[in-house]
């Protein structure tokens, strides 16, 4: 590959070097995080919501809650990411704050669980709203759910290894999509209030759940469905002008989000009892056949565009992340590199979606999302904390961005309520959680830690990354 003419003149082209390229506008920016909140969150979880709340005025206030709380974290991630400038995001900043067992622990569960069970569960999502339509009066095959949902991922995989432009406009495009089927939502349940239909909404506090380990799951509910507000962290080095876009994209797309959401939920209940939330896997197609007869099936297509939109901008982020730890020497030095021609991740996206297709073989959704949201809360809270770490150790260090202490402190006292909380509430599944993060020191040890390992195995691994090298046309990105 090294005497190639053809990627000679390749790798000079733009600054004359192979490195990820700053084509990220201000617009993508805010498609990224929009596109990727708005999955498959907002049309499984209300389910999950009002399981753990027991009312429809309790559940409102979570979901208002959880767009102030995300909007609190975004701030703190605004202050991060103008202060490390790193793509990576809590990888990055725990890396450089806490060091790198703390650092690759969070990686560890990045690459097993979150990212890709994350994007297994939108993916599903796309799958079952898309096939909805053809199956009105049943739920549609699981296997024919999963084969799409494995084909969505794959498609998009490949889209994401070859073009970031591509995968920009993707974004754009099918954040619009989902959008309009929110306001489609939202629109038509404003309809009906003001028709007078109203009767959900009296005494809708009443069979108000006071556990509070049962309110707490229900936030983690609510909170994956705002997840992915600081995912464009994840690719700060390919942001035009971060200093300025990132606290921009951020100010711009938590406040549409939030006010999408609660009126979305609000619109739902003013057409489905709280029985009828309850019962349904796929309230937006609920809400859609009580009230679009024979046009029913325009929200189930508008929601599979919403979440293939939403596994396109998991897939574009997660990408960026592994390959940010395989160049800080914490994964394989394949994932560290970056295709010659395009200027893409190529082997991180590979990894990153293979593995997202393994994950579809689960079936409790519910189960995924809580111990998914454990060890995501764990990473999100010891970035805020580095960050507070920082303010007192690191005076020196150029902020852009500063606010006032009192918000990284507030949003991470509510971090450790959603650690400690579901501990009682849903052992098991936190149980699972804390598992997967202990599992990771083993492989620390052994697969970073140990240096002097046998020169055969080195041989080894080198050769498959000279191969993974000449059949992916990859290069080790340049400084």
């Amino acid at each position: 590959m090294a005497g190639s003419d053809d990627q000679s003149q390749t790798v000079s082209s733009g600054d004359g070097t192979v490195k990820l390229k700053q084509k990220i506008n201000l617009l993508n920016a805010v498609t990224i995080i929009v596109g990727t909140i708005i999955g498959s969150g907002i049309f499984v979880t209300p389910k999950g919501v009002l399981e753990g709340t027991g009312s429809v005025g309790l559940s409102l206030v979570i979901w208002a809650f959880c767009g102030v709380l995300s909007l609190l974290g975004a701030l703190c991630y605004a202050e991060l990411g103008t202060t490390i400038m790193k793509s990576g995001g809590d990888y990055a900043y725990i890396l450089e704050i806490f060091g790198p067992l703390p650092a690759f622990l969070q990686l560890w569960v990045n690459l097993i669980i979150i990212r890709p069970t994350a994007q297994a569960i939108v993916a599903l999502t796309f799958a079952y709203y898309a096939l909805q339509p053809m199956y009105p009066t049943c739920d549609p095959p699981a296997a024919a759910t999963r084969l799409l949902a494995a084909l969505c991922i794959s498609l998009l995989t490949i889209v994401n290894v070859l073009n970031v432009r591509w995968a920009t406009r993707i974004q754009d495009l099918f954040t619009a999509a989902k959008l309009l089927a929110l306001a489609m939502i939202t629109v038509t349940g404003l309809v009906v209030i003001f028709m007078g239909e109203t009767t959900n909404f009296e005494n809708s506090f009443d069979g108000t759940i006071k556990d509070v380990g049962k309110i707490s799951l229900s936030l983690y509910s609510g909170l994956f469905a705002y997840a992915g507000w600081n995912f464009l962290n994840c690719v700060t080095e390919e942001l035009q002008n971060p200093y300025v876009n990132l606290p921009r994209a951020i100010y711009i797309s938590l406040p549409i989000v939030s006010v999408f959401y609660v009126m979305a939920n609000i619109s739902y209940y003013t057409v489905l009892s709280p029985a009828e939330v309850m019962a349904s896997n796929a309230v937006a197609v609920t809400f859609a056949d009580k009230l679009y007869g024979v046009m029913a099936w325009i929200i189930p297509v508008f929601v599979a565009l919403s979440t293939f939109g939403g596994v396109n901008g998991l897939l574009f982020t997660s990408g960026r992340l592994f390959f940010v730890g395989a160049r800080e020497g914490q994964l394989p030095d394949a994932m560290a590199m970056i295709h010659a021609k395009r200027f893409t991740p190529a082997p991180a996206l590979l990894f990153t979606g293979g593995l997202s297709i393994v994950m579809l073989v689960s079936d409790d959704i519910f189960s995924l999302i809580n111990y998914m949201s454990f060890v995501q809360w764990f990473s999100v809270g010891l970035s805020v904390l580095g960050l507070i770490y920082l303010r007192y150790k690191r005076p020196e260090l150029p902020r852009p961005i500063k606010f006032p202490i009192i918000i990284p402190i507030s949003f991470l006292i509510i971090c450790i309520f959603l650690l400690i909380v579901p501990l009682y509430a849903a052992p098991v599944d936190t149980g699972i959680g804390v598992a997967i993060v202990a599992s990771g020191v083993p492989v620390y040890l052994i697969g970073v830690k140990w240096k002097n390992k046998p020169k055969s195995f080195l041989r080894f691994t080198a050769h498959i990354t000279r191969t993974l090298q000449k059949a992916l046309w990859v290069v080790s990105q340049e400084s």
